[in-house]
């Protein structure tokens, strides 16, 4: 018998898969758009290998591709916000129906997971949403945990739209520029990169702050 881990492995497979597929058909667009969108507040799989495939097939769309997924994951991380700020407690202050489907069948999002966030906002607050947008972190665990934890809606979509575009400029920069050859290196180290550069910019930050 399949385990219930294999099952959800099995289904995201497919589902990847399935979606991928959408990037030879007019509805490229689309996909992109709903995928960055659900992406941000539900959706497991990150859009990156499927913006890769859109902008492969026309390079010289790449930074209009970028740009759409850039406003699509910012319009789902807003939903997230939605979701954490109506949805995440029941009358008594306690996780609702709707908390306990995340944690029971959204892969990535566990009940340790959600506390840990609430001190890190309490600690870093813009930067936590920065983080998160522009590195492999699980961004709907932050954006959803941004609407519990009722952090400040100015600050997160500021820090949404700051991080979202430039991982999504980022990544059609690299394709514009260099091509297929660049995708494998994409594949490998992007995420590492992008965790170097958050690490190296907070470390910058607070240099200048307690150091200077």
């Amino acid at each position: 018998m399949e385990s219930i881990t294999g099952k959800k492995i099995n289904w995201l497979d497919k589902s990847y898969k399935w979606l991928l597929h959408w990037a030879d058909t007019p509805y490229g667009g689309i996909v992109l758009f709903f995928w960055a969108l659900s992406e941000s507040s539900f959706f497991p799989i990150p859009p990156d290998a499927f913006l890769i495939a859109m902008v492969l097939g026309a390079r010289k769309k790449a930074y209009g591709f970028a740009g759409l997924a850039s406003v699509a994951s910012v319009i789902g991380g807003i939903l997230g916000y939605a979701i954490g700020y109506w949805l995440w407690w029941d009358e008594a202050g306690i996780y609702s129906s709707i908390a306990h489907f995340f944690f029971n069948n959204v892969p990535g999002f566990t009940h340790e997971q959600f506390v840990r966030v609430q001190g890190l906002y309490d600690q870093w607050n813009f930067w936590v949403v920065f983080t998160a947008g522009f590195t492999p972190i699980p961004y709907k665990v932050i954006t959803i945990s941004a609407g519990a934890f009722n952090i400040s809606f100015i600050v997160f979509v500021l820090a949404s739209a700051v991080s979202r575009s430039a991982r999504f400029f980022l990544v059609a920069w690299l394709l514009w520029k260099y091509g297929e050859p660049i995708n494998e290196f994409i594949d490998k180290y992007l995420g590492w990169l992008s965790i170097a550069f958050v690490v190296l910019l907070i470390g910058g930050f607070v240099v200048i702050k307690y150091v200077l």
